[in-house]
């Protein structure tokens, strides 16, 4: 149907709401085929309002939480999962959002990046970590001195060993975690030279 600028109550250029009774154009109504004029009888700010306090009367009423509504400035975003109103630069791009923006800013993927990562690769969470650097008391328990930040596990089988600084970390990997090998450096770094002696063409016998 045709919609004139004429409305059901012959007011020209406009329609009025018979929920708020302001004159309002007729744009300011969404269509409804069953109305005679071809508009909803209520305005589109007075519907959504009704549809929220509705939404809201339904999910207290099943017992569960009511999102508050949160006045956003332009070019800033709200983030349900920590809360905080961020500018638009912090947060990742999502090209299939309606707003093109990601659900979570980019501090709260971070975090739950992490918190993924330790579950796939050690099995164990953020508490468990944690706890694990508390037993260790806050420091790395190799050099017993820098903050611990790697958690180390073996790579044979998969058991978490503790939580280490990120130069024990790596020395641990350039020894490949051969504890022959880190006896040896040890020695070296104490003064007891490691020369083996050359038995055959290729073949050294260390010293007893």
């Amino acid at each position: 149907m045709k919609v004139t600028g004429v409305g059901v109550t012959g007011e020209p250029d406009g329609k009025r709401c018979r929920k708020c009774e302001r004159h309002l154009p007729v744009t300011a109504f969404a269509r409804d085929k069953n109305r005679r004029d071809g508009l909803q009888v209520h305005c589109r700010e007075c519907v959504a309002q009704y549809s929220a306090a509705h939404y809201r009367r339904h999910r207290e009423a099943m017992g569960k939480s009511v999102r508050e509504t949160v006045d956003v400035p332009e070019g800033h975003k709200l983030c349900r999962t920590c809360g905080e109103i961020k500018p638009h630069s912090e947060w990742h791009r999502n090209s299939t959002a309606s707003d093109g923006l990601s659900t979570r800013c980019k501090a709260c993927r971070a975090v739950q990046g992490r918190q993924g990562h330790l579950k796939r690769q050690y099995g164990i969470t953020e508490a468990d970590r944690d706890a694990l650097v508390a037993s260790q008391g806050g420091v790395c328990c190799i050099c017993l001195a820098a903050v611990p930040e790697h958690v180390d596990h073996c790579h044979e089988t998969g058991r978490v060993r503790g939580v280490l600084c990120f130069s024990c970390n790596a020395a641990l990997g350039q020894f490949k975690d051969r504890p022959d090998a880190i006896r040896r450096a040890a020695a070296y770094v104490e003064g007891i030279a490691w020369k083996p002696t050359l038995v055959a063409p290729g073949v050294y016998q260390l010293p007893s």
